[in-house]
């Protein structure tokens, strides 16, 4: 774990199109070749696609990482990355190659072209579960609760649809 959870930063990566696991190294790759640290990494979980189930199902990991990047200099980046990975201009949730999200940077509350801590990530079981795996301590910036309320908000079928790799 991160010496300071407060300074960390956090990144959700997933895909449903293609080779999903070579998807998301080649994200992680990526990530590394334009100078973003990856400090820990979850297991990959397999969940439903949302919200149409009858897509292909996801496989996510959640990353913490270490970088230099302000967060809209790291979300052009990560956008970049998406584009190289083959992501096109679809309707939104549409199945994609790779989708990188910022989960949270460094417990910043950002509210404008990029909202942070991302919206509605405390709800998703493919971003609390994976989170959980890699910080037991991480707090939610603006509903100040721990990653363990979250995950027991979450409802049985939430949990039961998901599964770790």
């Amino acid at each position: 774990m991160s010496e300071d959870p407060v300074n960390s930063i956090y990144l959700g990566i997933g895909s449903n199109l293609g080779n999903k696991r070579r998807n998301i190294e080649r994200a992680k790759f990526n990530l590394f070749m334009n100078n973003i640290k990856i400090l820990r990494c979850s297991s990959y979980y397999e969940s439903l696609s949302w919200p149409n189930v009858n897509n292909p199902k996801f496989l996510n990991i959640v990353v913490e990482i270490d970088t230099n990047f302000t967060p809209l200099e790291l979300i052009k980046k990560c956008k970049e990355i998406e584009k190289k990975l083959g992501r096109k201009k679809l309707p939104k949730n549409s199945p994609r190659e790779c989708d990188i999200d910022i989960i949270d940077y460094r417990n910043k509350r950002i509210a404008g072209e990029l909202i942070l801590p991302h919206p509605r990530m405390d709800t998703r079981n493919f971003v609390v579960l994976p989170l959980f795996e890699i910080n037991k301590d991480w707090k939610h910036p603006i509903l100040k609760v721990n990653i363990r309320k979250l995950i027991s908000s979450l409802s049985n079928s939430d949990i039961r649809s998901i599964k770790q790799i």
